[in-house]
Protein backbone atom coordinates (compact mmCIF):
# COMPACT_ATOMS: atom_id res chain seq x y z
CA UNK A 1 0.00 0.00 0.00
CA UNK A 2 1.24 3.57 -1.20
CA UNK A 3 1.61 5.50 2.20
CA UNK A 4 3.51 9.14 2.73
CA UNK A 5 4.61 10.12 5.98
CA UNK A 6 4.68 14.25 6.07
CA UNK A 7 7.25 15.56 8.99
CA UNK A 8 6.68 18.91 9.84
CA UNK A 9 6.64 20.94 12.96
CA UNK A 10 8.72 23.77 15.12
CA UNK A 11 12.32 24.41 14.04
CA UNK A 12 14.51 22.52 17.08
CA UNK A 13 11.71 19.96 17.54
CA UNK A 14 13.48 17.35 16.63
CA UNK A 15 12.50 16.94 12.95
CA UNK A 16 15.81 15.74 11.63
CA UNK A 17 15.62 13.16 14.57
CA UNK A 18 12.11 11.71 13.14
CA UNK A 19 13.33 11.82 9.47
CA UNK A 20 16.18 9.46 9.96
CA UNK A 21 13.95 7.26 11.57
CA UNK A 22 12.06 6.76 8.88
CA UNK A 23 14.84 6.86 5.87
CA UNK A 24 16.56 3.93 8.16
CA UNK A 25 12.78 2.38 7.83
CA UNK A 26 13.17 2.15 4.76
CA UNK A 27 11.04 5.45 4.06
CA UNK A 28 12.71 7.22 0.81
CA UNK A 29 12.80 10.99 2.40
CA UNK A 30 13.03 13.80 0.95
CA UNK A 31 13.59 17.17 3.11
CA UNK A 32 12.53 20.88 2.75
CA UNK A 33 10.68 20.09 -0.46
CA UNK A 34 8.37 22.98 -1.58
CA UNK A 35 4.99 22.60 -0.55
CA UNK A 36 4.17 23.70 -4.43
CA UNK A 37 6.22 20.42 -5.30
CA UNK A 38 4.69 17.94 -3.33
CA UNK A 39 1.57 17.10 -5.93
CA UNK A 40 4.23 16.08 -8.63
CA UNK A 41 6.25 14.49 -6.08
CA UNK A 42 3.91 12.02 -4.69
CA UNK A 43 3.00 11.52 -8.61
CA UNK A 44 6.38 10.34 -9.41
CA UNK A 45 6.75 8.42 -6.38
CA UNK A 46 3.74 6.69 -7.50
CA UNK A 47 4.66 5.92 -11.10
CA UNK A 48 8.02 4.61 -9.51
CA UNK A 49 6.22 1.84 -7.68
CA UNK A 50 7.84 3.32 -3.99
CA UNK A 51 5.32 2.04 -1.22
CA UNK A 52 6.65 4.09 1.52
CA UNK A 53 7.37 7.90 1.38
CA UNK A 54 8.66 10.50 3.78
CA UNK A 55 9.21 14.35 3.48
CA UNK A 56 9.91 17.22 5.58
CA UNK A 57 8.09 20.89 5.19
CA UNK A 58 8.50 23.70 7.36
CA UNK A 59 8.98 27.06 7.63
CA UNK A 60 11.60 27.50 5.30
CA UNK A 61 9.35 27.72 2.90
CA UNK A 62 7.29 30.33 4.50
CA UNK A 63 5.17 31.72 1.45
CA UNK A 64 3.67 28.31 0.37
CA UNK A 65 2.95 27.36 4.12
CA UNK A 66 -0.76 28.50 4.09
CA UNK A 67 -1.58 26.16 0.81
CA UNK A 68 0.04 23.14 2.72
CA UNK A 69 -3.18 22.07 4.87
CA UNK A 70 -5.05 22.55 1.47
CA UNK A 71 -2.81 20.85 -0.29
CA UNK A 72 -2.98 17.86 2.12
CA UNK A 73 -6.77 17.72 2.02
CA UNK A 74 -6.58 17.34 -1.69
CA UNK A 75 -4.03 14.44 -1.49
CA UNK A 76 -6.75 12.32 1.11
CA UNK A 77 -9.26 13.31 -1.20
CA UNK A 78 -8.06 11.56 -3.78
CA UNK A 79 -7.28 8.80 -1.92
CA UNK A 80 -3.47 9.18 -0.47
CA UNK A 81 -2.61 7.38 2.91
CA UNK A 82 -1.49 10.84 4.01
CA UNK A 83 -0.32 11.14 7.77
CA UNK A 84 1.40 14.19 9.22
CA UNK A 85 3.37 14.26 12.39
CA UNK A 86 3.55 17.47 13.87
CA UNK A 87 6.62 17.82 16.34
CA UNK A 88 6.52 20.23 18.56
CA UNK A 89 8.59 21.89 21.92
CA UNK A 90 8.53 24.83 24.87
CA UNK A 91 10.11 27.95 23.36
CA UNK A 92 12.33 27.51 26.74
CA UNK A 93 13.42 24.22 25.32
CA UNK A 94 13.58 25.42 21.95
CA UNK A 95 15.72 28.09 23.41
CA UNK A 96 18.36 25.99 25.23
CA UNK A 97 18.46 23.56 21.76
CA UNK A 98 19.75 26.65 20.18
CA UNK A 99 22.41 27.68 22.42
CA UNK A 100 23.53 24.19 22.96
CA UNK A 101 23.96 23.36 19.20
CA UNK A 102 24.81 26.86 18.05
CA UNK A 103 22.57 27.12 14.73
CA UNK A 104 20.76 30.40 13.65
CA UNK A 105 16.73 30.11 13.58
CA UNK A 106 15.82 29.17 9.62
CA UNK A 107 13.73 32.71 10.18
CA UNK A 108 16.54 35.07 11.19
CA UNK A 109 17.76 36.43 7.94
CA UNK A 110 13.84 36.53 6.29
CA UNK A 111 12.89 38.54 9.52
CA UNK A 112 15.58 41.20 9.45
CA UNK A 113 14.51 44.87 9.05
CA UNK A 114 16.26 47.81 8.47
CA UNK A 115 19.98 45.62 9.66
CA UNK A 116 18.32 44.52 13.52
CA UNK A 117 18.38 41.33 13.63
CA UNK A 118 15.55 39.41 15.04
CA UNK A 119 15.87 37.69 18.67
CA UNK A 120 15.36 34.06 18.82
CA UNK A 121 11.90 34.22 20.42
CA UNK A 122 10.51 36.70 17.56
CA UNK A 123 11.63 34.23 15.52
CA UNK A 124 9.84 31.37 17.12
CA UNK A 125 6.52 33.48 18.16
CA UNK A 126 6.38 33.97 14.50
CA UNK A 127 7.10 30.49 13.64
CA UNK A 128 4.15 29.12 15.69
CA UNK A 129 1.71 31.63 13.56
CA UNK A 130 2.84 30.96 10.74
CA UNK A 131 1.92 26.66 11.53
CA UNK A 132 -0.68 27.32 13.82
CA UNK A 133 -3.49 26.49 11.21
CA UNK A 134 -1.67 22.63 10.46
CA UNK A 135 -0.81 22.22 14.30
CA UNK A 136 -4.97 22.58 15.06
CA UNK A 137 -5.44 19.62 12.68
CA UNK A 138 -2.68 16.69 12.47
CA UNK A 139 -1.29 14.71 15.16
CA UNK A 140 1.33 16.81 17.57
CA UNK A 141 4.17 15.38 19.63
CA UNK A 142 5.40 17.87 22.77
CA UNK A 143 9.80 16.50 22.58
CA UNK A 144 9.88 19.14 25.25
CA UNK A 145 11.44 16.00 27.34
CA UNK A 146 12.08 13.48 25.42
CA UNK A 147 15.40 12.21 24.72
CA UNK A 148 15.65 10.89 20.67
CA UNK A 149 15.98 7.84 21.33
CA UNK A 150 12.14 7.65 22.87
CA UNK A 151 11.28 10.67 19.55
CA UNK A 152 12.39 7.67 17.46
CA UNK A 153 10.24 4.76 19.13
CA UNK A 154 6.91 6.91 19.24
CA UNK A 155 7.50 7.86 15.91
CA UNK A 156 8.44 4.31 14.55
CA UNK A 157 4.92 3.43 16.48
CA UNK A 158 2.42 5.71 14.90
CA UNK A 159 3.43 5.27 11.48
CA UNK A 160 3.06 1.57 12.19
CA UNK A 161 -0.13 2.23 13.31
CA UNK A 162 -2.54 0.79 10.47
CA UNK A 163 -5.29 4.05 9.41
CA UNK A 164 -8.31 3.99 11.74
CA UNK A 165 -11.17 6.90 12.56
CA UNK A 166 -8.62 7.95 15.92
CA UNK A 167 -5.11 6.88 17.11
CA UNK A 168 -5.81 6.32 20.61
CA UNK A 169 -2.78 7.29 22.61
CA UNK A 170 -2.40 6.52 26.30
CA UNK A 171 0.58 8.23 28.00
CA UNK A 172 2.32 9.12 31.67
CA UNK A 173 4.03 11.72 32.16
CA UNK A 174 5.40 13.78 35.71
CA UNK A 175 3.81 17.31 36.86
CA UNK A 176 6.97 18.54 37.71
CA UNK A 177 7.99 18.77 34.37
CA UNK A 178 4.87 20.03 33.27
CA UNK A 179 1.60 19.31 31.35
CA UNK A 180 2.57 17.92 27.53
CA UNK A 181 1.61 20.16 24.50
CA UNK A 182 0.51 16.98 22.93
CA UNK A 183 -2.29 16.06 24.97
CA UNK A 184 -6.52 16.20 24.17
CA UNK A 185 -7.05 15.22 27.49
CA UNK A 186 -6.02 15.23 30.87
CA UNK A 187 -6.41 13.36 34.50
CA UNK A 188 -4.22 14.07 37.36
CA UNK A 189 -4.02 11.04 39.93
CA UNK A 190 -1.70 12.85 42.14
CA UNK A 191 -4.30 11.84 44.54
CA UNK A 192 -3.87 8.55 44.79
CA UNK A 193 -1.38 6.68 47.71
CA UNK A 194 2.16 7.02 46.38
CA UNK A 195 4.57 3.68 46.24
CA UNK A 196 7.23 6.68 46.53
CA UNK A 197 7.19 6.62 49.79
CA UNK A 198 7.74 2.81 50.66
CA UNK A 199 11.69 2.32 49.94
CA UNK A 200 11.31 -0.94 48.25
CA UNK A 201 9.23 0.46 45.93
CA UNK A 202 10.69 3.78 44.73
CA UNK A 203 13.44 2.58 42.40
CA UNK A 204 10.82 0.51 40.73
CA UNK A 205 7.79 1.25 37.91
CA UNK A 206 4.27 1.48 37.33
CA UNK A 207 5.17 -1.75 34.73
CA UNK A 208 6.86 -3.86 37.84
CA UNK A 209 4.52 -6.41 39.42
CA UNK A 210 5.07 -5.21 42.73
CA UNK A 211 3.83 -1.43 42.19
CA UNK A 212 1.01 -2.87 39.95
CA UNK A 213 0.59 -4.99 43.25
CA UNK A 214 0.45 -2.57 45.83
CA UNK A 215 -1.31 -0.01 43.82
CA UNK A 216 -3.87 -2.91 42.95
CA UNK A 217 -4.76 -2.76 46.71
CA UNK A 218 -6.61 0.00 47.02
CA UNK A 219 -9.65 0.89 46.23
CA UNK A 220 -9.38 4.11 45.01
CA UNK A 221 -6.87 3.34 42.29
CA UNK A 222 -9.70 0.93 40.92
CA UNK A 223 -12.33 3.48 41.19
CA UNK A 224 -10.35 5.79 39.31
CA UNK A 225 -9.23 3.70 36.47
CA UNK A 226 -12.76 3.04 35.99
CA UNK A 227 -14.21 6.12 35.87
CA UNK A 228 -12.00 7.32 33.39
CA UNK A 229 -12.51 4.32 31.40
CA UNK A 230 -16.30 4.74 31.42
CA UNK A 231 -15.53 8.93 30.79
CA UNK A 232 -13.37 7.62 27.61
CA UNK A 233 -15.91 4.95 26.56
CA UNK A 234 -18.80 7.63 26.73
CA UNK A 235 -17.08 10.08 24.43
CA UNK A 236 -14.86 8.64 22.11
CA UNK A 237 -17.46 7.89 19.71
CA UNK A 238 -18.43 11.64 20.06
CA UNK A 239 -14.74 12.03 19.07
CA UNK A 240 -14.51 9.80 16.22
CA UNK A 241 -17.55 11.59 15.07
CA UNK A 242 -15.52 14.75 14.42
CA UNK A 243 -13.22 13.91 11.96
CA UNK A 244 -10.81 13.64 14.67
CA UNK A 245 -7.74 11.44 13.50
CA UNK A 246 -5.87 11.53 17.13
CA UNK A 247 -6.49 11.23 20.51
CA UNK A 248 -4.15 11.68 23.30
CA UNK A 249 -5.21 10.68 26.82
CA UNK A 250 -2.30 12.16 29.59
CA UNK A 251 -2.17 10.39 32.72
CA UNK A 252 -0.19 12.75 35.37
CA UNK A 253 1.44 12.04 38.38
CA UNK A 254 4.53 13.77 40.47
CA UNK A 255 7.48 12.14 39.17
CA UNK A 256 5.55 10.44 35.90
CA UNK A 257 7.22 6.95 37.46
CA UNK A 258 4.55 4.77 39.69
CA UNK A 259 1.59 6.13 39.51
CA UNK A 260 0.42 7.31 36.39
CA UNK A 261 2.50 4.42 34.73
CA UNK A 262 0.54 2.14 36.37
CA UNK A 263 -2.98 3.51 35.58
CA UNK A 264 -1.98 4.18 31.67
CA UNK A 265 -0.95 0.51 31.55
CA UNK A 266 -4.31 -0.35 33.19
CA UNK A 267 -6.08 1.93 30.71
CA UNK A 268 -4.39 0.33 28.02
CA UNK A 269 -5.85 -3.29 29.08
CA UNK A 270 -9.14 -2.09 28.99
CA UNK A 271 -8.92 -0.53 25.38
CA UNK A 272 -7.16 -3.37 23.90
CA UNK A 273 -9.74 -4.02 21.48
CA UNK A 274 -9.10 -0.41 19.92
CA UNK A 275 -7.04 -0.69 17.07
CA UNK A 276 -4.59 1.28 16.55
CA UNK A 277 -3.88 1.67 20.63
CA UNK A 278 -0.25 3.58 21.40
CA UNK A 279 1.28 3.69 25.11
CA UNK A 280 3.78 6.30 25.89
CA UNK A 281 5.66 6.77 29.12
CA UNK A 282 7.28 10.06 29.35
CA UNK A 283 9.61 9.93 32.26
CA UNK A 284 10.91 6.75 30.99
CA UNK A 285 12.99 5.05 28.16
CA UNK A 286 11.02 2.52 25.90
CA UNK A 287 10.21 -0.83 26.97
Amino acid sequence: MFRVVLITGISGSGKSVALRLLEDAGYTCVDNLPVRFLHEFIASTREDSLERVAVAIDVRSPGELAELPGVINDLRAGGTAFRVIFLDASDHTLQQRYSESRRRHPLTDKLQRGGKTPSLQDCIDTERELLAPLREQEHVIDTSDLTPGQLRAWVRDLVQADRAPVVLTFESFAYKRGVPGDADLVFDVRCLPNPHYDRALRPLTGRDEAVAKWLGQFGSVETMIEDISGFIRRWLPLYMQDTRNYLTVAIGCTGGQHRSVYVVEQLARRFADHSPLLVRHRAQPPA
